[in-house]
């Protein structure tokens, strides 16, 4: 009863991290049975933990080739622990609740409301039923696009299965694939690469951004709130930015698109810039990159996708706010406002904080595989951002790193997908009412 009493005592930020952690220690100790693998012994702990923490956290990052080591049973267990993650725990399991009849508790409702991001707990069943509704409709329609794509090369069975897998990933932002180079085969297939990137859109812009153009489009209404607005806009101009400095960057490099037609270039542009900043696909050898893009690609993986969404990072929202904040300073505004909603200092607050935590923690955690590893500077910056956005993308450094590096790299897959700021609510101290009120004086800064 004690121990039942302190897991009821628990915030519902540390009930959302004992959830996640529950579901990475029954992964891993399935995919590190030998029927999951095509060798005999089966995978190693860190090595199988690794690669579930990696799924659940729609990371993508891998120290196996999941299309070689893994058999079809793996590949599959795999699939169901990136679906887990892309819709997130309390969503999964809440869905299977509602399926076998049992009634969603309070409490239930509230970690729900925690784990999506929503203001409040108030009709968060039909919320949860459209996000599932919305998430297998898209995946079945992407997989169905994928196998078309698939069928051209290979047989049908096999194209279903890669359709099925492929849609899912991308949707999840996972960016795990069954290929062993990725998706560079099909760099200049307009087809896979539109649907990809489409779905990663989709499944990163958030669920919440989702329901809100649905419901505007099914009332006929050309109004959005004001988070789908800023998660919109933000990812536009993200995306835009991304395609023309890769295709800037990249035009001359005979590594990745150089020797492309220019048709090729562009198509292989958009589709980097949309993957980059959460799903970590590539048709193009990431570790090939410019220096300019190395540095691109770090800060558009660290921005990450939309609240709510199945991608990690700061989120589109955060920097948005941060952003016209910054645009109301210069202009000498009083007060912060978006798209004509002012917007409460909580908010920014909340903002900041994210923005200063995530990244004291990428540096600190970048200092110190430094220290550990022998990589540059690039090689781990760029590991770690990819990790902490939840991308999945690598310079080819992730199988070398030894195990100090890969316990921290599955720590900072873990916080990108559940955010920093649940971190810093599970483990920060309680709310307290200040007695005493300071006198106030300025500061220099500047």
């Amino acid at each position: 009863m004690k121990k039942l009493n302190f897991f009821v005592k628990l915030s519902l930020s540390r009930k959302l991290i004992m959830g996640f952690m529950l579901a990475i220690i029954i992964g891993t100790l399935i995919l590190m049975l030998p029927i999951a693998t095509t060798n005999e012994k089966g995978l190693d702990f860190l090595t199988a933990l690794f690669t579930i923490a990696s799924a659940i956290c729609v990371t993508g990052l891998s120290v196996i080739n999941v299309s070689k080591e893994l058999n079809v049973f793996g590949q599959i267990t795999l699939l169901m622990f990136i679906q887990l993650g892309g819709l997130g725990i309390m969503t999964f399991s809440s869905f299977i609740f509602m399926l076998i009849g049992k009634k969603i508790t309070y409490e239930e409702r509230e970690l729900l409301k925690e784990e999506r991001n929503v203001e409040d707990n108030g009709g968060i069943i039909g919320f949860l039923r459209k996000v599932i509704l919305t998430v297998f409709t898209i995946e079945i329609i992407g997989a169905i696009f994928l196998t078309f794509s698939f069928a051209r090369e290979m047989p049908l069975k096999k194209a279903i299965y890669f359709g099925i897998f492929h849609s899912i990933s991308a949707f999840c932002n996972a960016g795990f694939s069954l290929f062993s180079q990725g998706l560079e085969g099909y760099s200049s297939n307009i087809l896979m690469n539109v649907t990809v990137a489409y779905l990663i859109i989709i499944g990163g812009i958030g669920f919440t951004v989702i329901n809100s153009i649905i419901d505007s489009v099914r009332h006929r209404r050309n109004k959005l709130d004001l988070t789908s607005k800023v998660a919109v806009t933000i990812t536009t101009i993200l995306t835009v930015i991304g395609m023309v400095f890769f295709f800037i960057f990249e035009y001359k490099n005979n590594g990745t698109i150089g020797n492309m037609s220019l048709g090729k270039k562009i198509l292989a542009s958009f589709f980097q810039s949309v993957t980059t900043r959460t799903a970590g696909f590539n048709t193009v050898p990431i570790g090939n990159l410019t220096e300019s893009s190395t540095l691109m690609f770090c800060i558009l993986m660290f921005v990450g996708a939309s609240p709510g969404s199945t991608g990690g990072g700061i989120k589109t929202t955060t920097i948005g706010v941060i952003i016209f904040y910054v645009i109301g300073i210069i202009r000498k505004k009083e007060k912060v406002s978006i798209f004509n909603r002012r917007i409460g200092w909580e908010i920014l607050n909340r903002a900041i904080v994210i923005l200063v935590l995530a990244i004291a923690y990428v540096l600190t955690i970048t200092l110190i595989i430094l220290s550990i590893e022998n990589l540059t500077f690039n090689q781990a910056i760029f590991e770690v951002v990819s990790a902490f956005g939840t991308v999945g993308l690598t310079l080819g450094v992730t199988p070398d790193l030894g195990v100090i590096s890969r316990l921290l790299i599955i720590i900072t897959m873990f916080i990108g997908r559940l955010g920093p700021m649940t971190f810093a609510l599970a483990f920060g101290g309680t709310n307290e009412i200040e007695k005493i009120s300071f006198p106030k004086e300025n500061i220099i800064v500047g």
